[in-house]
């Protein structure tokens, strides 16, 4: 297949012309590092199955459009001290940062009890992103508050409750987490993801996590929330937790309140089969989207055919049997994809950012995020016309 080749210094028109029918550069890890991938699709889709016809972004839009800030999500700099951190961020251009507070992206960058301890630390902190143009947009605490394990589900709370009371202080509006998941019974010490309700043992289980678990846990937590100031949590819909779709997401929302809404990272939706300007579109009408991850999938339909959807991997050594891993921005669905899905977020007027999370096993670390960023920066210009 020939590949697509984008320089530093292409301009959009050639940008688009090179990456909007197909993968951008190439969505497989090199021959040495994964030989024999197939990446072709059917005429007229993405890797992951989703339509590129231009059907989407080609009618004339006149309306005004929201420059939508694009950032970045802190624990890919995990090895770096704040300032080289910020150094890098500012050299990208990237005008937001996601930044995480505790549980499983832990708290590289933010040390949440002494920023929740002392108010003059926390503002100092903040001015560090300010004086370079950086806005703390949202705080996040990927954690599992409801785990039937006693010790972390409360250490997980706890940081939550802080996260909440920082997030006050800075005047930042937005929290980013997991709905969280219990287990199946109180005898439980194990989290136990039920997504399929057959046979019915399953689904009095999953009943029983719903009711005794998930809701009087979110009902407390976005009162505490809301009496702080706090209108906005952003769930990442997740496999392994409960709100792991927008169905589940829009269940806890209706059985907690509006404080409940989506963390739309959509490389958890693609494999999902959901498509993601539905998905944005159908959210947003319900003003459901507080925040936004950038990171796409990357379908090997080989193995798909073969072995399904539930078949990720994480790991470049586990590439040659996989049917999906995470990428880059554009390395699983091309620009013209992309382009629909900013789009969307713009004709539903998303208010939060586009924050890239970067878990490409192929272009780890911080190269994943430059490139991810010059796609995101190329469709979100030739959408507003700059």
């Amino acid at each position: 297949m020939k590949s697509s080749r984008v320089t530093p210094g292409m301009d959009r028109r050639h940008f688009l012309a090179a990456t909007g029918g197909g993968l951008l550069a190439a969505a497989v890890p090199a021959a040495s590092d994964a030989a024999g991938f197939i990446t072709g699709k059917p005429p007229g889709t993405t890797a992951g199955g989703h339509s590129t016809s231009p059907s989407r972004t080609n009618t004339p839009d006149t309306s005004p459009k929201r420059k939508i800030p694009i950032g970045v999500f802190d624990p890919v700099y995990k090895n770096l001290s704040m300032d080289a951190m910020l150094d890098k961020v500012s050299a990208l251009g990237l005008e937001a940062m996601e930044i995480g507070t505790g549980g499983y992206p832990e708290a590289h960058h933010c040390p949440l009890d002494e920023l929740v301890a002392d108010a003059s630390k926390a503002k100092a902190w903040q001015k560090k992103f300010e004086d370079r143009g950086i806005h703390v947009a949202t705080l996040s605490c990927h954690g599992n508050p409801i785990h039937p394990d006693p010790k972390n589900a409360a250490r997980d709370a706890e940081t939550f409750r802080k996260t909440v009371l920082l997030a006050e202080r800075l005047d930042v509006k937005v929290i980013v987490g997991f709905s969280g998941c219990p287990g199946a019974s109180p005898s439980d010490t194990r989290p136990n993801w039920i997504a399929y309700r057959w046979p019915p043992e399953y689904a009095e289980m999953q009943d029983w996590q719903w009711k005794e678990r998930v809701v009087p846990y979110w009902k407390e937590a976005a009162k505490f929330a809301r009496d702080h100031g706090i209108h906005k949590l952003a769930f990442e819909m997740h496999p392994n937790f409960v709100v792991y779709n927008p169905r589940t997401l829009l269940k806890l929302r209706e059985a907690v309140g509006e404080e409940i809404g989506a963390n739309c990272d959509l490389s958890h939706l693609f494999w999902q089969g959901c498509d993601p300007v539905e998905v944005i579109h159908f959210l947003g009408k319900q003003g459901a989207i507080y925040h936004a991850h950038m990171k796409d999938t990357a379908f090997y339909p080989d193995n798909v055919n073969k072995y399904g959807v539930l078949n990720f991997a994480f790991e470049t050594a586990d590439l040659p049997l996989a049917s999906e891993t995470f990428r880059a921005v554009g390395y699983g669905h091309g620009a013209e994809l992309w382009k629909s899905i900013i789009k969307a977020y713009m004709d539903i007027g998303y208010q939060g950012i586009l924050s890239i999370e970067n878990e490409d096993p192929i272009l780890a670390g911080e190269v994943g995020v430059e490139r991810a960023a010059y796609v995101l920066k190329n469709v979100r210009n030739e959408l507003l016309g700059t």
